[in-house]
């Protein structure tokens, strides 16, 4: 009976590892025109930048930053997660729209406001962010 018992947990086992492998390989699929952006495509980054987990919406901006002026379809999500109440967010976006550059002229107004944030982390970023889109400095 133990063998019976151990041969169906081993399995289970191994179907569990199957599926779990097979939804790993799984890749959301590119629509024509959108890049790849670490293995995934920059809409469903900039889909995660909307995410409920802040931890979701920062390591898609950073992803989305990663892909320099490509990343300029997530700029209006990125705009938006300046307002969000988590540090974490507001900063990575403030990076990643600096890294977009000048492509993200869009956020001058929201990075100009963020020069002004209560976390100095976000704020010296904001400066950054803006001397990158414009090409000039904040001071």
């Amino acid at each position: 009976m133990k063998f019976v018992r151990r041969s169906a947990t081993a399995l289970l086992i191994l179907a569990a590892v199957s599926v779990a492998s097979a939804a790993a390989q799984a890749k959301p699929k590119a629509k024509a025109g959108d890049p790849i952006v670490q293995d995934r495509p920059l809409s469903a980054w900039i889909a995660d930048l909307g995410a409920a987990a802040p931890y979701t919406r920062v390591s898609a901006a950073y992803a989305v930053g990663s892909a320099g002026p490509a990343g300029k379809p997530a700029v209006p999500a990125l705009i938006e997660n300046l307002s969000n109440e988590n540090g974490a967010v507001r900063y990575s976006s403030t990076l990643a729209l600096g890294e977009i550059g000048p492509d993200a002229a869009a956020a001058v107004p929201a990075l100009q406001n963020a020069l002004d944030d209560r976390n100095d982390d976000v704020s010296q970023m904001a400066k950054k962010s803006l001397r990158l889109i414009t090409g000039e400095s904040t001071e």
